[in-house]
């Protein structure tokens, strides 16, 4: 097996221009059903690195007024913050499912189309 004539061709079906607007709304589809997901994830995941780093700050007295208070907060954030980027993947896959579910029939459909039309 030649490996690297199929990447060759990998790469050149990439590039080559689309005839068909089946596989540009089949992408298009695709990405639409996987994008709350991804946005979510980013976007949780970020905060909750934040409020993980700052917890984290406070609690060693790098940020702050170094009282017992501000220790105890920073524990807290810090604890939070954990939970938070240790829950961002399991959210991530139950929406990533949802997205899947809510446009499987029209991709699985349009998926079929594509393939009985190159026959």
């Amino acid at each position: 097996m030649n490996t690297d004539k199929i990447y060759a061709e990998a790469i050149a079906n990439e590039y080559a221009p689309k005839d068909t607007s089946k596989v540009v709304a089949l992408k298009k589809l695709d990405r639409k059903a996987k994008s709350q997901a991804n946005i979510f994830a980013y976007t949780f995941g970020v905060g909750m690195t934040l409020i993980l780093g700052l917890g984290m700050c406070l609690s060693m007295r790098v940020v702050g007024s170094g009282s017992v208070v501000m220790t105890g907060i920073g524990i807290v954030l810090g604890i939070l913050g954990f939970v938070g980027v240790g829950m961002n993947y399991p959210i991530y896959k139950k929406l990533l499912l949802a997205g899947k579910e809510k446009y499987a029939f029209e991709i699985v459909q349009l998926a079929r189309e594509i393939s009985e039309s190159a026959e």
